[in-house]
């Protein structure tokens, strides 16, 4: 079975020949449980998400701020397994027909096998994987892989890439960049700010795949600034602040299916 790196093309110029940027949300596998972050997948894409990227957890998630940590360190006391991201894949594309990414680290899938991790990622119906601290230089197996199993690869970018490493990234990747809007871990903050602007621009410079912006956004007025320069608006850590502090499992799917509404109407307003 081939993945859905099509769908996730589709689904970003769906969203651009509306006038609009796409909302792509982020939530970790396995939190608070298996199923609930199954549901908490479903909700976000019930509230208006575009694509939403499932989080593969890690003892040593260095792109990360404390709340994903908190989050990612809940899912591996549970237990959680590279087969249950699997699932939560399958099962939030089955019941949508929308595009599910994974964002990894790489060192899990280097141990998994990278054919197999393909393999079977494309045939839970995934979009492809995004991938912050793979070297592009040092990518070439991962990425045979990816294109034989039709898998995007999305790699990282951020304010300190001089022009020609953007070049280099942008040529190789696929589906779309992420623009990391500031230096820096991942969380919400008061200002996305200026940097993310300039990174669009300098980044639109080299390639013709969509540039998403993340890292900062968490409400519909910094939605609507970011979607008035970039492609895509990333939101993670607003989503999985409102499942640590929810009183029950019920009462954090009513909030991020909330949030993502509200998302959803401010990257409309850009």
């Amino acid at each position: 079975m081939s993945g859905n790196i099509q769908l996730l093309s589709d689904t970003l110029a769906a969203a651009r020949s509306e006038g609009r940027a796409a909302l792509i949300a982020y939530l970790p596998a396995g939190f608070p449980t298996v199923d609930g972050g199954i549901d908490a997948v479903k909700a976000v894409f019930d509230g208006g998400a575009d694509v939403v990227e499932v989080g593969l957890p890690h003892s040593d998630p260095v792109l990360d701020g404390p709340v994903i940590q908190t989050a990612d360190d809940i899912a591996l006391k549970g237990g959680v397994k590279i087969a249950d991201v699997m699932r939560t894949v399958r099962e939030a594309y089955e019941a949508t027909g929308k595009p599910v990414l994974v964002m990894t680290y790489w060192n899990p899938i280097d141990r998994y096998g990278i054919e197999r991790f393909t393999a079977e990622l494309a045939e839970a119906g995934g979009a492809g994987c995004i991938l912050p601290d793979l070297p592009v230089q040092e990518s070439d197996v991962w990425r045979q892989h990816a294109d034989k199993h039709g898998l995007a690869t999305v790699f990282v970018v951020a304010p300190s890439s001089k022009d020609d490493r953007l070049a280099k990234i942008t040529a190789v990747g696929s589906g779309f960049v992420y623009a990391a809007s500031l230096m820096g871990v991942t969380g919400t903050r008061r200002s996305v700010g200026a940097q993310a602007q300039d990174l669009v621009r300098r980044t639109r410079a080299t390639t013709d795949l969509p540039v998403c912006v993340g890292l900062g956004v968490s409400d519909a007025a910094q939605a609507a600034e970011v979607a008035s320069f970039a492609d895509g608006v990333i939101v993670g850590s607003a989503f999985v602040k409102l499942m640590l502090d929810a009183s029950d499992r019920e009462a954090g799917l009513v909030a991020v299916r909330a949030l993502a509404a509200d998302l959803a109407e401010g990257v409309r307003k850009r």
